[in-house]
């Protein structure tokens, strides 16, 4: 056997257990930051999904008509609920309310 190896003392080995438990810790934070991301973009990319699904309306301006837009439309990110289908259809057959030039809101209304 070899002169100059020696068995580690137990507080040796203990430490070097700690170091390697908090290795794991760091690779496992680290894995649970990349589902936590990986979990909010999924989640946006089913809200957006669902949002291109229904419609808003855009009060009417004092210089603008009232505009029906589709719920995913960048020309009006406006807050405000979401309407339904039947009350966009409603919307659309009144004379003060126009669809948006953008996202087109009739197109999705009228195939089904």
């Amino acid at each position: 056997m070899d002169q100059s190896y020696r068995e580690p003392t137990p507080l040796e080995k203990n430490r070097a257990v700690v170091q390697w438990l908090e290795y794991q810790l760091r690779q496992a934070k680290k894995r649970v930051q990349q589902l936590e991301a990986e979990e909010a973009r999924e989640r946006g990319r089913r809200e957006q999904a669902h949002a291109g699904l229904r419609w808003k309306l855009q009060p009417e301006q004092s210089d603008a008509p009232a505009l029906l837009h589709r719920g995913d439309c960048a020309a009006y990110p406006g807050g405000g609920g979401y309407i339904s289908r039947d009350d966009a259809l409603i919307a659309l057959e009144m004379p003060e309310v126009e669809p948006c030039r953008v996202c087109r809101p009739e197109k999705g209304l009228t195939q089904r």
